[in-house]
């Protein structure tokens, strides 16, 4: 089947789909074993031609150009004994982002992966188990309901959940109620991620490891110990843990003027075979060739910190803020090229203009590089997303807003602008504007 009617053709099939509305979706029950559950997703971007001193092997192309990406994503869960459920997320993808992935280090599409394929392809993103145990304690516990990867759980005021497989990093921390799901809310990457938050995955964002939380009546403590790829955000993970990431995050949760909020705090730890930059520029002085970080790497460790917060302003109004950094003096190993990075934004329910199904949203990020980084990204040097050949530095600066339009009960379509400054921290090229359109249906 071409490419230019298989996607038409699912969607059409996820509207024959037999979805409920709320009124007619039954309660779920305790002794629900198994859960199903879909999405559909397709996201369209386009830049306009801009100014382009120079370009190189990751420079985002400087003529106007389009690209698009879908995916359509299955959840299946079954429970296994009490409290215990197995969960596998076959997936098909299409398409690539906009130059390839390449060219900006918040890049703008957050369903756009550093791999793609012009036609349809099949994988397998999540394949986990998770154990929910009562631990007792004071207060009234509370209920997980059904939806995707989770079938429905009574959980006491203190509890411990075990999660191990195949899964992503950011299923488990870093994430916010405004701003952390690129098919529903923003989109682009340092501003639904910790910019700074080097996180382990494979080129399609996943990872295998095992995490664990213990929740009390109000925070969450979260560790997780996860593979890195065998050579920087390579397709094959080091599944002998060779190369590895620790994670730690503490999670508060608060009501200020009654309304709900939650600071979470987050540091990593990566241990693989990274370069160190200033190796790098050394070893291409010397030669006379462009830096190169794959000649001068070796067995390194390299941290970082997160702060992410949110607060509930009203009924239909939330804000958002994060700030990260991380150790500037080696390769960034799985994410992107952003050694300190400061993200904020608002998030506005439609109800007030009679859309309650609707919601806009604006946020702003500015992303910077480490001393050490730049002189290798000026040296010639490419990294895992930028590298122009040259550098002549600037912060990146990006302000994103969307609308999401409620489209009956089954799509949301969604508007959005972005207006990146200084792509790939380079004041030679740019700025970029990208306007962008997602449609969107689960069930």
């Amino acid at each position: 089947m071409h490419r230019s009617i298989v996607w038409p053709a699912i969607a059409g099939a996820l509207l024959l789909f037999p979805v409920a509305s709320p009124a007619q979706t039954p309660s779920p029950d305790a002794t629900q074993d198994w859960s199903l559950h879909a999405q559909f997703t397709n996201v369209t971007q386009y830049h306009p031609a801009f100014h382009s001193a120079y370009e190189g092997p990751n420079s985002m192309t400087h003529e106007a150009s389009a690209r698009e990406t879908t995916d359509i994503t299955g959840y299946l869960g079954r429970r296994l004994w009490r409290g215990a459920a197995v969960y596998a997320d076959p997936e098909i993808d299409e398409g690539f982002g906009l130059s390839q992935t390449l060219g900006a280090a918040g890049f703008p599409s957050g369903e756009a992966y550093k791999v793609g394929k012009d036609l349809p392809y099949f994988r397998l993103p999540r394949a986990f188990v998770r154990q929910y145990i009562d631990v007792g304690g004071e207060g009234q516990g509370g209920r997980v309901e059904e939806g995707a990867n989770q079938l429905p759980q009574e959980v006491a005021a203190e509890n411990l959940t075990l999660t191990i497989g195949k899964f992503s990093v950011v299923d488990i921390v870093d994430t916010n109620r405004y701003a952390h799901d690129p098919r529903a809310d923003f989109l682009n990457w340092s501003v639904i991620e910790g910019g700074a938050f080097d996180y382990a995955a494979d080129p399609w964002g996943f990872t295998y490891g095992a995490a664990a939380e213990w929740t009390r009546s109000w925070w969450t403590l979260r560790s997780g110990f996860f593979a890195l790829s065998r050579e920087p955000n390579s397709h094959d993970i080091d599944t002998k843990f060779g190369q590895y990431e620790w994670v730690l995050e503490f999670e508060e949760r608060h009501a200020w003027g009654g309304r709900p909020g939650a600071m979470r705090v987050l540091a990593f730890d990566n241990h693989g075979r990274m370069a160190r930059y200033r190796d790098a520029v050394a070893l291409a002085r010397s030669t006379g060739t462009a830096a190169d970080a794959s000649l001068v790497r070796h067995y390194n460790s390299r941290a970082g910190l997160s702060v992410n917060f949110e607060q509930e302003m009203a009924a239909d109004l939330g804000a958002f803020a994060r700030a990260g950094w991380n150790e500037g003096s080696k390769e960034v190993y799985e994410f992107t090229e952003i050694n300190r990075s400061i993200s904020l934004g608002l998030s506005l329910g439609g109800a007030r203009w009679d859309r309650s199904g609707d919601r806009l949203g604006i946020a702003a990020a500015v992303n910077g590089l480490s001393r050490d980084a730049r002189a290798y990204f000026a040296a010639g040097g490419m990294g895992l997303l930028i590298g122009d050949g040259n550098l002549r530095y600037g912060l990146e600066h990006i302000l994103e807003t969307y609308y999401a339009w409620r489209v009956g009960r089954y799509f949301t379509l969604t508007g959005d602008f972005q207006w990146i400054q200084n792509p790939a921290y380079n004041r030679d090229r740019g700025p970029v504007p990208v306007v962008g359109l997602r449609l969107h249906n689960e069930f």
